[in-house]
């Protein structure tokens, strides 16, 4: 009876504040925009986007949309929560593995991505990234080292890691040698150099690449041979597919 009355009469509180009704639509507006700019990798700038604000405007026209800065802080406060749940998950596991990767933008800049995988309680195999940190300094062992432990020392697992996978060029030997960690060279990236190796070795095999290269090239590189080749494909009833290398 009694939890009956208390149910009725937070009810009636939030009937009688429409106020309370409107936070709690706005927070949920703001978190789905949050969510969608994550997800989708949307920038900032959609909030001004004539089209997305006249979306939203029929969907809600009491929803008062962020501007680009409060947006930014919303993501910036989702991502530091996220970070502590998962700092909080890791502090739980007894042994990691982590994934590490130099790899460079369109606009030339280097990144270093560390990726940490484990097992939690329930057997399930786990994956955070930890960082995709921007890496101006030089490439060397004694950098990629530095940059390792002082990650390792931010999520607290130094202990805990055992394994880094990374592949198989020399500053990153140096650097799992450095860290005295097990050391597991990516599968792909080695059976990719196997069959490069293999290509370069037999001149049957690099003549025929050259020429599926030069042959598809022409077609990405010409419109009228592609679309005589779609016209080609329909004529045979076949599905229109596009040449790749």
């Amino acid at each position: 009876m009694l939890r009956h009355y208390r149910a009725r009469h937070e009810h009636a509180q939030t009937t009688n504040n429409p106020h309370s009704s409107q936070n709690s639509k706005k927070e949920k507006g703001n978190e789905a925009l949050v969510n969608l700019v994550i997800k989708d990798s949307q920038p900032f700038s959609i909030v001004d986007a004539d089209g997305f604000r006249e979306l939203l405007h029929v969907l809600d026209p009491t929803y008062a949309i962020p501007t680009r800065k409060g947006l930014k802080a919303m993501v910036a406060h989702k991502y530091k929560e996220a970070k502590e749940k998962a700092r909080e998950q890791l502090q739980k596991v007894a042994a990691i593995s982590l994934t590490s990767d130099m790899w460079t933008s369109l606009n030339m800049d280097a990144f270093l991505a560390v990726t940490c995988h484990f097992i939690d309680d329930n057997d399930k195999l786990c994956t955070v990234l930890l960082r995709v940190e921007h890496f101006p300094q030089s490439h060397t062992a004694e950098n990629l080292d530095t940059g390792h432990i002082k990650l390792m020392d931010e999520w607290g697992i130094k202990d805990e890691v055992k394994c880094l996978v990374t592949d198989a060029a020399a500053n990153m030997i140096g650097c799992v040698r450095s860290l005295n960690v097990r050391h597991s060279i990516y599968i792909a990236r080695a059976l990719n150099l196997i069959v490069r190796k293999s290509f370069d070795d037999i001149s049957s095999f690099n003549d025929i690449r050259s020429k599926c290269r030069k042959l598809v090239t022409y077609f990405q590189t010409s419109t009228t041979a592609k679309e005589r080749l779609a016209q080609v494909q329909e004529q045979m009833g076949r599905p229109v597919l596009k040449m790749i290398i």
